[in-house]
């Protein structure tokens, strides 16, 4: 028998509000989007506020160099649209600078090793860096606060740098060897050439994260263009050129984000919304039309987890076959948002530097951590998902809004890679196959499944779900830890039929939490 690795219970706080709520993976950049709400902020200001303040408060995870997908809400209901800004390949990528060795890698993806790692890391693994395209967008189209308001916290926060905890050593120890390859990474992450680490006692020092405190500030004053045509994408196409890559000044000026209709999923009266194309939500709508035939009892028992299991076997079936996505479970640095504002406006953004770190490739002039994004191709050639230039990549993404009678009830969604759908799926299902309020949803034990096989149960089910669910092939009990991460990391925000709005975070995140609109505290 595996020994045990904890001994507590562990719990978050639900978030209620007369106003608007915001659930993040870190409190501090949370609490940001909810100021943006008490300044009469939409549901959006308050995710794009947060996303950049997580640029500084949860860097490895996401940033400026980062890309995602938004889906949007807005107050009064009506259909939903997505914010598109997904990863996009350098027109100059060249799939001879990628030659295989013969080996196999498994860090996130099963695919035959390229020599170098270059698609891994360090400046050949760049994909176009679209976030900063995308919030504009987004805010254009249904924010209400300036963009400079929006980007003020960030660039505070990175003026006084990223405070060092036990979570900041374990993360950057966890990426330390290939950070160490590239001298300005180094510069930032291993001061002395070790991971920082917190005194034992006394107040944690700040790290302070480079040039990003100046290039943020920059973009608040100059605007979004300034990123993709100006000053500051001068200085990300010259150190990426200084350095051997391929993304290029005109892929700055070309990158666009895209405004399109969400896809609709039905299920059980309600109506699921979330992002077409290249993302997880195919597969979440053929795993639903599974679930949607069956009826289940009053609580999650070991026959819902049989059918959901066999479900999302079958929709990862259709899914390998169909699209070429061979990622194992594995660690991304994805991170998840999601905010209601007082009018029931909802947003959920799903964002990502793909692995912890990315590239592990801080650029000097700049501070920006950028993605690794060419590691979602397959660098063989003429598969269904191989690299190319400016190309579009697979990716398992799942922000998702729940509608009904044709209001937004809430949104959700996850970080951890593959894992990102099973999550998304048992959250949403607890709220209308089980009317689970929001806390209740999130602290329910869960399984995941991840491909066509493999299962794993939270040892924390009922005896006789477990018992059931372990006969099955492919199945293990496991714990649901910090770390090693065996489960994602979601989060979510409802709007309850007593008109009050709830939030809560993923449990097991240390920084995560919900917030409520400040004065709007129920």
């Amino acid at each position: 028998m595996t020994q045990l690795m904890q001994n507590w219970v562990v719990r978050k706080p639900v978030a209620v509000s007369r106003g608007g709520v915001v659930a993040a993976q870190n409190g501090v950049a949370a609490a940001v989007g909810a100021e943006m709400l008490a300044a009469g902020g939409s549901a959006v200001d308050a995710v794009v506020a947060t996303a950049f303040a997580l640029a500084v408060r949860e860097p490895w995870n996401s940033g400026l160099g980062s890309i995602g997908f938004m889906v949007v809400n807005p107050p009064g209901g009506g259909r939903s649209e997505v914010v598109d800004f997904g990863p996009i390949a350098p027109a100059g990528l060249d799939p001879a600078l990628y030659p295989l060795t013969g080996e196999t890698i498994t860090e996130l993806f099963t695919w035959p090793r390229v020599e170098g790692d270059r698609n891994m890391h360090g400046p050949l693994s760049f994909a176009i860096p679209s976030a900063v395209r995308g919030y504009a967008a987004a805010v254009e189209r249904f924010g209400r606060m300036p963009w400079r308001d929006l980007l003020a916290p960030a660039v505070r926060l990175a003026q006084q740098g990223l405070p060092i905890d036990w979570w900041v050593t374990l993360k950057t120890a966890g990426a330390a060897e290939d950070l160490r390859r590239y001298d300005e990474s180094a510069r930032v992450w291993l001061p002395d050439g070790l991971p920082p680490v917190p005194p034992a006692n006394g107040e944690s020092p700040p790290l302070m994260l480079g040039r990003l405190a100046e290039t943020l500030a920059r973009l608040a004053e100059y605007g979004p263009d300034d990123f993709y045509r100006g000053e500051i994408a001068q200085a990300i196409a010259g150190d990426v050129r200084e350095a051997g890559g391929v993304l290029s000044a005109a892929d700055l000026a070309g990158c666009r984000a895209r405004i399109v209709p969400s896809l609709e999923i039905p299920y059980r009266g309600y109506s699921f919304h979330s992002a077409r194309g290249l993302t997880a939500a195919p597969t979440l709508a053929n795993v639903l039309d599974r679930m949607s035939t069956r009826r289940f009892g009053q609580v999650p028992d070991a026959v819902y987890f049989e059918t959901l299991i066999d479900a999302l076997q079958q929709a990862y079936h259709a899914r390998l076959e169909g699209l070429g996505d061979i990622n194992p479970p594995g660690e991304s640095c994805t991170t998840h948002i999601t905010a209601v504002d007082r009018e029931g406006g909802i947003a959920s953004l799903t964002t990502t530097l793909l692995s912890t770190f990315g590239s592990r490739y801080v650029l000097p002039r700049t501070g920006i951590l950028m993605n690794n994004g060419v590691m979602w191709f397959d660098p063989r050639p003429d598969r269904p998902n191989s690299m190319g230039p400016g190309k579009r990549a697979l990716t398992n993404m799942c922000p998702v809004i729940g509608a009904r009678d044709g209001r937004a009830r809430f949104g959700v969604g996850a970080s951890g890679g593959r894992r990102i759908l099973a999550s998304v799926v048992q959250l949403a299902s607890f709220i209308v196959d089980f009317a689970m309020p929001a806390e209740e949803a999130a602290h329910q034990p869960r399984i995941d499944v991840s491909g066509e096989t493999g299962i794993a149960i939270d040892r924390r089910l009922p005896e006789a779900v477990r018992s059931r669910l372990a006969s099955r092939p492919g199945a293990a009990l496991v714990e649901h830890t910090v770390w090693p991460s065996l489960f994602a990391c979601p989060n979510l925000v409802l709007r309850g039929e007593d008109g009050l709005n709830y939030g809560v975070s993923d449990v097991m995140s240390p920084w995560s939490a919900a917030v409520a609109e400040p004065g709007k505290e129920a």
